[in-house]
């Protein structure tokens, strides 16, 4: 699962904080920036991929505007992920949604439309379920529940599934930088408590996904099966003939913050 974000040139708009932190209750600390909105309106959290970080350009576009919008937005890096501490590798999808929900119980108030970016929409979908009434909408882009099954051990070769066995971990070549991505067994083996394709899910707010057809990484066959997943019937899918896994051209931002504001009405 790679990582589904870039650096940011989203202009001047954005925040100049430095990242604030959250004491977990295990000692990590999770790096934050948060903006503050009207209390009336809906908040922003966005929730960001495998092995990004919250200064990528689609949470910073939002940032921008959220602003705009006078709306609270949050970006923060999970655990073992950009300026939080901890070992990426000792990171789970269960770890990683206790991140995301410290961030809303902690640092937001009322409603929250959660934006999940790849990895960051199973964590959404999680999130969702455990804080039904902080959820106001979902939008995932490119979002891949259950990717740890469907996506690595399922398509992985008899080799690397030994190599998982025996290390304990695989580290496979990314195509979006210099380091390997770390695939540890306990990813893979906690991911199963959490799968959500597999029956109906007990979401009932809106949810808009976007996806690209032309997404190598999560293939947009997944997000007809997210829809048939969950209960609400206020879902829309919205497929990008030319996107990539990515979405972070102007336009895909453009069309990004047109959906948000739809759903925060």
């Amino acid at each position: 699962m790679p990582n589904s974000d870039t650096a940011s040139n989203s202009g001047t708009e954005q925040s100049a904080q430095l990242p604030a932190f959250i004491e977990r209750p295990d000692g990590e600390h999770i790096a934050y920036i948060k903006t503050e909105g009207d209390k009336d309106l809906p908040g922003i959290v966005f929730l960001g991929g495998y092995m990004s970080d919250m200064t990528g350009s689609k949470a910073t576009a939002l940032e921008v505007f959220a602003i705009k919008n006078n709306q609270s937005f949050v970006r923060f890096d999970y655990m073992g992920h950009g300026q939080s501490s901890g070992k990426f590798t000792d990171g789970t999808i269960g770890r990683w949604t206790d991140d995301a929900l410290a961030v809303i119980d902690q640092l937001t108030v009322g409603p929250q439309i959660l934006v999940g970016s790849s990895m960051g929409g199973w964590i959404m979908l999680n999130a969702a379920l455990k804080r039904p009434d902080r959820t106001k909408a979902l939008v995932g882009i490119a979002a891949a529940p259950d990717f740890t099954q469907d996506l690595m051990w399922e398509k992985f070769s008899q080799e690397i599934k030994a190599t998982l066995l025996s290390d304990g971990v695989y580290y496979e070549p990314s195509e979006y930088g210099d380091e390997p991505y770390a695939i540890t067994l306990n990813l893979i083996d906690e991911g199963r408590q959490h799968l959500i394709l597999g029956k109906k899910q007990p979401i009932d707010c809106p949810v808009r996904l976007i996806q690209g057809v032309k997404d190598v990484d999560v293939p947009w066959e997944i997000a007809p099966r997210i829809l048939e997943s969950l209960r609400t019937e206020d879902v829309e899918l919205t497929l990008v003939k030319d996107g990539d896994h990515r979405l972070s051209e102007p336009k895909d931002l453009e069309r990004l913050c047109k959906i948000i504001k739809e759903v925060s009405l």
